[in-house]
């Protein structure tokens, strides 16, 4: 193949602006070392990307894939959760809790008064100090 045209490639990618990305990705990764999968014959890495395109050496849908998978910054990966029944078991209590003090209408504090909030306070030992820090 001489010349790759849009035409070569539009039938293996339906659509114009995903076949650009697939063959950008695809020329960032032989630019960074990947193995190509057709003769160069002098060509520069976006050439040589439609090309494998166009003669199908890679598949489009391995080449979105990769492209997906680059771009993404956080792949979450579902775990099951070892403590879901115990912590479902102690929602449960603690709304059952707050209906309960829902029926007495009276809602009660630990009151502190500010001499022994301040006594409090001084009691405190300071950490000691370390050569960490």
């Amino acid at each position: 193949m001489a010349r790759v045209t849009v035409e070569d490639c539009i039938d293996k990618v339906d659509n114009r602006f995903e076949l650009v990305l697939l063959a950008g990705h695809r020329a960032r990764q032989i630019s960074q070392g990947a193995m190509i999968t057709v003769d160069r014959d002098n060509d520069k890495n976006p050439v040589v990307a439609l090309r494998e395109i166009a003669d199908e050496t890679l598949s489009p849908e391995d080449l979105k894939e990769a492209l997906i998978h680059s771009l993404q910054k956080h792949v979450e990966v579902d775990e099951p959760e070892a403590e879901a029944p115990e912590q479902i078991d102690k929602v449960a209590a603690q709304d059952s809790a707050v209906a309960a003090s829902d029926d007495d209408d009276q809602v009660t504090f630990d009151r502190m008064s500010e001499e022994d909030l301040l006594a409090g306070i001084e009691g405190l030992v300071a950490p000691e100090k370390s050569d960490d820090f």
